[in-house]
């Protein structure tokens, strides 16, 4: 992993144990990095759990996750739970598309940051929608 650190590995495993000193975290929140510069990606598999496993607390684990590898994060125990944004984002029934393991709405990346409040936000279609 490449950051604005020296050691973003030492570092994340500092700022998540030192958490632990503060009893009332409800959760830490980190995402998976999945590229070392924007152009370069690469396998980042797992490259949270060292951080999952001093941190005491409810863990949340974000960064491209689908619903199969999410469900796995799960029960291994990389994770308590699984954060979802761009899928959520187009989907906004992705908890039922994932149950009924029905086709997904592709998101569009170019509408994440307008100004627009509809735009990007509350344009997708649902699943009876798209049936």
């Amino acid at each position: 992993m490449e950051s604005g650190d020296s050691n973003p590995t030492a570092l994340g495993l500092y700022m998540a144990e030192s958490l632990n000193k503060y009893g009332g975290i409800l959760y830490c929140h980190m995402v998976e990095p999945r590229m070392k510069n924007a152009d370069q990606k690469f396998d980042t598999h797992n490259s949270l759990l060292p951080m999952r496993k001093v941190f005491n607390g409810t863990f949340l684990a974000a960064g491209g996750y689908g619903n199969e590898d999410g469900n796995i994060a799960v029960v291994e125990g990389y994770a308590d739970l699984v954060v979802y944004g761009r899928l959520f984002l187009a989907n906004p029934d992705l908890p039922k598309r994932f149950e009924l393991d029905a086709p997904l709405n592709k998101y569009d990346r170019y509408t994440f940051y307008t100004p627009d409040p509809v735009i990007g936000y509350t344009d997708y279609p649902f699943l009876e929608a798209t049936s």
